[in-house]
């Protein structure tokens, strides 16, 4: 009697399959590997992708880490000595090889306080319609964006060639015509203008991180609001802006603390070589630390007598901006903690 006769339903016996194995595994086919090895191997692929990948990424942090200690080593070790209560309150002399920089500390806190003033509240206006009224499709909606990140990739030195021919040579000479006979008050390089350029500058810095603090506050706040019976506006002045404030307060001081470092808009725009005078009005010239650290390293005739305040200007600088930034992350942590409190 035949394996598969008729009437058998088509069933083979085992023997002649083990053997049709055999015969397969002689022919030269790959064996199958089972599931559990191609896991085990993706797994063990997958693992030494990531070391390497955490020892690529570590080594590249050390080398930044490494280049940054060293710079501030070096900064630290030649301004110290010279940084004294005297250089803080002293204006320079003999050449600026002498005195301290205390007009150009006083210059650079009036240009943050007028570019703030000038360009947190346009830049803050706009996020707030961005986010909440504007429409996602709109073209208006897709300029403003585009003009947005248009200027976020804007070098600063054409911020200060902007300003220059826009704020000094149009608008400051139109108001030299206008109301001082053409006599040159506020067309040329002024505070005002320093300001206002690096209000521009900053106006980036300020929409991105305000529209990315209202989007972090949840809907359902912005709901609850409008099912209580509140307006739009109440809603948004209300509710949404006190909740993102501590972003928006993040993103101003970060834009101050950048302002507080350019040289370049400021080099066309408002900046002195030598002011040992403060700043008395809109229109006047002042010092700046940054400009000051430009002026002694490239144009001093004396480098070597100037190096020590350089290196001292360059530390009270850099104090500064870390003080910002400190300052930008204990008030965000704090005003987190009081909301989070009150919405609790």
């Amino acid at each position: 009697m035949t394996a598969n006769a008729p009437g058998d339903g088509g069933r083979v016996d085992a023997p002649r399959l083990r053997a049709a194995k055999a015969d397969a595994g002689a022919s030269g086919d790959p064996p199958r590997v089972p599931p559990s090895a191609k896991t085990a191997n993706r797994t063990r692929r997958n693992l030494v992708a990531d070391s390497a990948m955490a020892i690529a990424s570590g080594a590249a942090l050390l080398i930044v880490l490494t280049i940054l200690a060293v710079i501030l080593f070096d900064i630290v070790r030649h301004g110290a000595p010279r940084l004294s209560l005297a250089f803080l309150t002293e204006a320079p002399r003999n050449g600026m090889t002498e005195g301290g920089i205390f007009p150009a500390i006083i210059g650079m806190l009036e240009m943050v306080v007028l570019m703030t003033l000038a360009g947190v509240p346009v830049g803050v206006a706009t996020a707030i319609y961005l986010h909440e009224y504007a429409s996602p499709v709109s073209p208006i909606t897709w300029a403003i964006r585009i003009a947005v990140a248009n200027l976020a990739g804007v070098p600063s030195i054409v911020f200060g060639l902007f300003g220059l021919g826009f704020f000094v040579q149009f608008l400051g000479a139109g108001i030299d015509k206008a109301f001082f006979h053409g006599e040159k008050v506020f067309g040329q390089p002024a505070l005002i203008w320093a300001a206002l350029t690096m209000a521009v500058l900053t106006l980036p810095v300020v929409i991105v991180a305000t529209e990315e603090a209202l989007r972090a506050v949840p809907r359902e706040l912005r709901e609850a609001s409008l099912a209580l019976g509140a307006t739009r506006f109440q809603t948004v002045f209300h509710v949404a802006v006190p909740q993102a404030s501590p972003g928006i307060l993040t993103g101003t001081i970060l834009a101050v603390s950048r302002g507080a470092g350019e040289v370049a808009p400021i080099l066309f725009t408002g900046a002195a070589y030598f002011l040992p005078q403060l700043p008395k009005h809109l229109s006047s010239q002042f010092m700046s630390p940054s400009y000051h650290v430009y002026v002694l390293s490239t144009q001093s005739p004396d480098v070597d007598a100037t190096q020590p305040i350089l290196y001292a200007t360059v530390l009270v600088l850099l104090l500064l901006t870390f003080a910002l930034n400190v300052a930008a992350v204990v008030v965000r942590s704090r005003m987190r903690r009081r909301y989070a409190g009150a919405t609790a």
